[in-house]
């Protein structure tokens, strides 16, 4: 039998047989490694501890704080829990059960209408299943017989997955005790690895997306190797639903969402404040590094976007009107528009880089079930920037932009990392173009020494991209900024300039966002502050509480003096005692609360009360004012 070379991660190389397993190379390393496993990554591929090496590379053996691991400890408890439901539910018909980010899921076809009490009987059946300690058992059927099998199983579901791959596909399955389920894999070797299960919610999900199928029901879960790591998970989620920006957003007056319009967001005058905000302070900064700011038209000819290449690889989230007889698009991105707006110049070498921003309002169609308050919606606006410049000029420019990105998030109190997105499938451009705009953006990482993860496939249909995904307050990460290394849209639209030689050229484009999208980022905010903004982010920074009627006219006058000097500024005068005040100012999350009563106006001053440290004592009305302008201008 062939050997092949296994390179492990310190560069070490071992020789094994040719179709090992994966679980006998871990314990090859050590047995405490193969009790610890739950599959490797073999090159590009990840492979379940069951599966054979058939051939050599780079391995990494994976556990369950891997994202990989995860993701193969996740698939198993998903099949896990198709088999409870199979038991208790006979006639439910299997749709697919994935992992995904943050546990799995299964689509369900029965009458039955799953309800929270039969999550807890299906978890119970989990933790028998479990208990009875199966193993993941692989095998290969060709096409015609998989088909027979599922048929008979009266599973149609199945069924038309398998119609849909090709007449010579060899079909997998895995068998655990007497459920069978159609899957690539990979898997676990044994059921028992799964200590902790908590199945979550009931949601409906149309089958394969699409809104002319029928609905399903989908139930969600997460799983763990240990009931400690799930407590503390569910903990963490009790923390995410107090801070969930959709119940904030409404109890703050920020924003809402109304059935006239699923997916256009509403957003309130204490929104539109946070809002006006952040868009003046994204203007300042553009400013200070060179950034001029256009705007281009929401509707366009439909023959821009054949043009662009959006046609082709973005109809389908694209909305369409009629104007004067022609077709038009609303459009979902801002670049085709800074397109035409270079067009409209001769560009010299010497007006190279040009660096314009546009806080572009946008429309996509999202499908009604993946709708989610603010970070998924169907119009948005991205603070998007197109970059032209010489090619001697990128990697300068790529580091200008990840500089100021890193800049705007350590406002925010953001730590973030990075991911680099490569070639997808669908893409535009040669080889070699794909490969110098990769090759750039690894450069600049790598000259700011920034770590970074690849994420194969994922990029842009027209260049590859660098993402920040940012970390809030309670650990989450969210995907914001982006940066795309563009070598193809100069190209479709013809873009040249004059370069020292008299000739023309090709500039090359970077597409830029940093908060991604306004909306998104201010549902992203709310949650990572829980609704407890900064001074300087806060649509209210100080309220007045007087203590009876009678000083009302002095917290009117108060009122006037700090509006004249640019504080947000609200009164709670209404008939209410002074504990109530306060409690509902501590509700909607003011900063500052001043108690104003007989003393205060006696002495012109104020009685202070903080959001976080509660009594500050009384403070003369020009500290106190000056305190609030030196917070807000340092940002704190």
């Amino acid at each position: 039998m062939s050997k092949i070379k296994i390179i492990f991660p310190d560069n070490s190389v071992r020789e094994y047989e040719k179709g090992i397993k994966i679980y006998d190379i871990a314990k090859d390393i050590s047995e405490g490694l193969a009790r610890t496993a739950v599959g490797a990554k073999l090159n590009d591929k990840i492979l379940g501890l069951g599966d054979s090496a058939e051939e050599g590379g780079k391995i990494k053996i994976l556990k369950f704080d891997d994202k990989e691991g995860k993701k193969i400890f996740w698939h198993t408890t998903s099949h896990i829990m198709a088999q409870a439901v199979k038991r208790l539910f006979p006639d439910t018909k299997l749709a697919i059960g994935p992992a995904i980010d943050d546990g799995f899921y299964y689509d369900l076809d029965t009458e039955h209408r799953f309800t929270p009490e039969d999550l807890k009987k299906i978890e119970e059946e989990m933790a028998r299943i479990v208990k009875e300690g199966y193993e993941l058992k692989r095998f290969v059927l060709p096409r015609d017989e998989a088909l027979q099998y599922f048929k008979e199983k009266e599973e149609p579901y199945k069924v038309e997955l398998i119609e849909d791959l090709p007449e010579d596909a060899v079909i997998s399955f895995y068998k655990q005790g007497e459920f069978t389920d159609l899957c690539a894999g990979p898997h676990l070797l044994n059921v028992k690895r799964v200590k902790a299960i908590k199945l979550l919610s009931i949601a409906g999900a149309y089958w394969r997306g699409n809104e002319n199928n029928k609905m399903l029901q989908r139930i969600y879960g997460i799983s763990f190797e240990k009931k400690k790591n799930l407590d503390e998970y569910l903990v963490l989620l009790e923390e995410a639903k107090k801070r969930d920006h959709r119940k904030l957003g409404k109890e703050l007056g920020l924003f809402s969402m109304h059935e006239e319009g699923p997916g256009f967001p509403f957003f309130h005058p204490k929104g539109m404040v946070l809002r006006n905000i952040l868009e003046e302070f994204w203007r300042e900064e553009h400013i200070k590094r060179g950034y001029g700011e256009v705007k281009t038209p929401i509707i366009l000819n439909e023959e821009l976007w054949h043009r662009s290449g959006h046609w082709d690889h973005y109809k389908e989230n694209m909305y369409f009107t009629k104007i004067d007889n022609e077709d038009y698009a609303i459009k979902p991105m801002n670049c085709p528009g800074a397109m035409l707006i270079y067009k409209s110049n001769m560009f010299s070498y010497r007006d190279l880089p040009l660096r314009w921003a546009e806080l572009g309002l946008v429309h996509r169609h999202e499908l009604s079930g993946t709708l989610h308050g603010l970070m998924r919606v169907r119009s948005f606006t991205q603070d998007d920037a197109h970059l032209f410049m010489l090619p001697s000029q990128v990697k300068e420019e790529l580091i200008g932009v990840i500089d100021f990105a890193s800049y705007m998030y350590n406002i925010f109190g953001f730590k973030y990392h990075v991911e680099l997105s490569t070639r997808p499938e669908n893409s535009m451009g040669t080889e070699e173009q794909w490969e110098l705009a990769t090759n750039n953006l690894i450069e600049a990482l790598k000259e700011k020494k920034i770590n970074y993860i690849i994420n194969e496939g994922d990029g842009a249909f027209y260049g590859p991209k660098i993402d920040f995904h940012l970390q809030d307050a309670i650990g989450r990460t969210w995907q914001c900024g982006t940066i795309q290394l563009d070598f193809q849209m100069p190209e479709r639209f013809d873009l040249t300039y004059i370069d020292k030689d008299n000739e023309k050229k090709r500039p090359v484009m970077i597409h830029r966002t940093i908060f991604g999208s306004i909306e998104r980022f201010i549902g992203i905010l709310i949650e990572h502050y829980a609704g407890k903004f900064p001074l300087w982010l806060s649509p209210v920074q100080v309220i007045l509480l007087p203590i009876s009627d009678k000083f009302n006219d002095y917290a009117y006058e108060l009122k006037k003096e700090m509006i004249d000097k640019n504080i947000r500024v609200d009164i709670d005068d209404r008939a209410e005692k002074i504990g109530y005040k306060i409690r509902e100012a501590q509700l909607q999350k003011v900063p500052y609360m001043l108690v104003l009563g007989e003393k205060e106006v006696e002495n012109n001053d104020v009685s202070v009360r903080a959001r976080e440290e509660g009594d500050l004592g009384r403070m003369e009305i020009e500290d106190f004012i000056g305190k609030v302008i030196e917070e807000v201008k340092n940002k704190k």
